[in-house]
């Protein structure tokens, strides 16, 4: 089997039926009756969809089983996190190549063969992703550097829309979208690996639930010699947010516990000192920002008192307290 696609969901029901209708229309048209163009024969071995449904309680996993029964469907009881979901799909699958994409995703037109066909061509790319869009067909950043203190600093304190998308805040130029480059990491949205890449380095890494967890693995993919690629030809719509907005105080916490993993597994004790005392002093700018608007009746109480307790429990992270 050439390809296992696997796509997490957390409560996204409409979404997710849209992502799959997209996954399985591009993949049927490609392998159509009739001789195989050059293009399609990258997935001439066949196919496998895969979706892990992460304790919806929205019908999720229902619709699934009934919209789409040629999906292999797993449903947890509980929600266990992004990596540690995508683990399970990973270790049910059976493709050569593993295409994980998110749930508030749409692959337009051949991108998924356009994936395969790059690796096929580029032997030292262990992962590789797309050039994502907005549904309005807007761009959006789809590769990374890795993370360094300026971007700490900028998600508190965002200078300008300018600086927040230059390479001082990890961004490639937009330019760079216009043929295939190498980077050192994708947005999680939409990554395709290979499947013996990821026997040689290790699964997702499950110290994180959510954030960071591509950027560790890439870290690893690339410590093992393999390169990693955006092919911005390959086009996905990316919705955006749309299991993280539902919990948005949670994943504030769970964002900066991950990248506090992220610095203390690879980053030099210099800069955790300094990311830690530039999360602290954002912190209080941030808590501060939310007493205003919540005295100037912008937001209701109860919205002010889920980040108070989130800005809280980032505090007891920076203190070693969770």
């Amino acid at each position: 089997m050439d390809l296992s696609v696997i796509i997490v969901s957390f409560n996204t029901r409409e979404l997710l039926l849209r992502c799959l209708a997209s996954v399985f229309g591009t993949l049927e048209r490609a392998l159509s009756t009739g001789p195989l163009s050059v293009e399609n024969r990258a997935i001439s071995r066949g196919y496998e969809v895969i979706v892990v449904d992460n304790g919806s309680r929205d019908g999720s996993g229902a619709a699934v089983a009934h919209h789409y029964p040629q999906a292999r469907l797993t449903e947890n009881e509980f929600n266990l996190g992004f990596a540690a979901a995508n683990n399970q799909g990973m270790q049910v699958s059976r493709g050569r190549y593993l295409l994980f994409l998110n749930p508030d995703t749409e692959v337009l037109e051949n991108s998924i063969v356009e994936l395969v066909r790059f690796m096929n061509r580029h032997p030292r790319a262990g992962m590789v992703t797309g050039g994502l869009v907005d549904a309005r067909g807007r761009f959006q950043h789809s590769a990374f550097k890795f993370p360094t203190l300026w971007n700490t600093f900028l998600d508190f304190f965002p200078i300008s829309s300018r600086v927040l998308h230059s390479g001082l805040n990890g961004r490639y130029p937009v330019g760079s979208y216009t043929r295939p480059f190498e980077i050192d990491h994708p947005l999680g949205a939409c990554m395709l690996v290979r499947r013996d890449v990821a026997q040689r380095v290790g699964l997702l890494s499950e110290d994180y639930f959510m954030y960071c967890e591509e950027v560790d693995w890439c870290i690893r993919i690339k410590r093992d010699g393999w390169q990693v690629y955006c092919q911005p030809q390959a086009q996905i719509v990316h919705h955006g947010g749309a299991s993280t907005r539902q919990v948005a105080d949670r994943m504030f916490v769970e964002l900066h516990r991950s990248r506090l993993t992220l610095f203390r597994k690879y980053y030099n004790p210099f800069f955790q000192v300094a990311a830690r005392a530039i999360t602290g002093v954002g912190l209080v700018w941030e808590y501060g920002r939310w007493v205003q608007r919540y005295l100037m009746g912008e937001i209701p109480r109860n919205r002010f008192e889920g980040r108070r307790r989130a800005c809280l429990q980032v505090a007891g992270l920076l203190l070693g307290r969770g």
